[in-house]
């Protein structure tokens, strides 16, 4: 027999209450027993989907995620490639131009307008005679310790530094010529597989005595070839001074 009365009646029941039900021992165990089976099959589904399913959605992430990277560093590697293949071919093209003149890209002057050209020996000690006579039978010298070109200083070279008139031919003449040129001309020097050209802004006559154009300078890029004057003499030094090209 259910136990039966009444729960609330208008009028005579309070606005709010408490009911206490007492649930059989049977009902309730079976009440237990559906909740926990439910929330066992819940987990159980879960379960096997994350076991079924799993190892298919790490793949599928773990593929993203490696295509994203392997895109991201293919993209790196090609950009760098693009890059080195056109500082290769800016290489080859100096190095071919520079051929063009019979010199090479390390080092070297062209004087297009007098025909002058002459591979460069670096750092040669000006104060020191024998030295710098051997390096002018082999052509240009570069003053030690002034610049290179794009370093933004002074670059000194000279040529045909002879003791007398008799030594004209043993030593290497390229600047006999260096009288003739005018204020505009061009002047290009390979350098480290580079190339750069400048132009004459003024010619100098200076006494040989005169060592100030050998002082490194910081203010700008500047050339200056320097040779006898008057050839095959060592009376004064005739200066040649360009600026890089705009």
């Amino acid at each position: 027999m259910h136990p039966k009365g009444i729960i609330y009646q208008n009028g005579r029941s309070g606005t709010h209450g408490e009911i206490i039900l007492f649930l059989p021992v049977i009902a309730r165990l079976v009440f237990h027993f559906i909740r926990g089976l439910g929330a066992g099959l819940i987990a159980f589904s879960f379960l096997t989907f994350a076991f079924s399913f799993g190892p298919v959605i790490q793949q599928e992430i773990s593929y993203n995620l490696e295509k994203t990277g392997l895109k991201t560093q293919e993209e790196s590697v090609n950009e760098g490639f693009s890059l080195s293949i056109a500082e290769a071919d800016r290489i080859l093209a100096v190095q071919k131009e520079a051929q063009s003149y019979e010199v090479n890209s390390y080092f070297s002057v062209v004087i297009p307008t007098i025909d002058a050209k002459a591979n460069v020996i670096a750092n040669v000690d000006v104060s020191n005679k024998s030295d710098y006579l051997e390096a002018l039978k082999k052509g240009i010298a570069h003053a030690k310790g002034t610049y290179f070109p794009g370093q933004g200083g002074r670059i000194f070279l000279f040529s045909h530094s002879t003791d007398s008139p008799l030594n004209f031919a043993r030593y290497n003449a390229i600047f006999y010529l260096l009288k003739k040129l005018e204020k505009g001309d061009t002047i290009i020097v390979f350098f480290a597989d580079k190339k750069y050209e400048y132009e004459i802004v003024d010619k100098i006559i200076a006494d040989a005595g005169d060592t100030s154009w050998l002082m490194p300078k910081k203010e700008g890029e500047e050339l200056i070839l320097m040779t006898c004057d008057p050839p095959g003499t060592t009376w004064n030094r005739l200066l040649v001074v360009a600026k890089p090209k705009a």
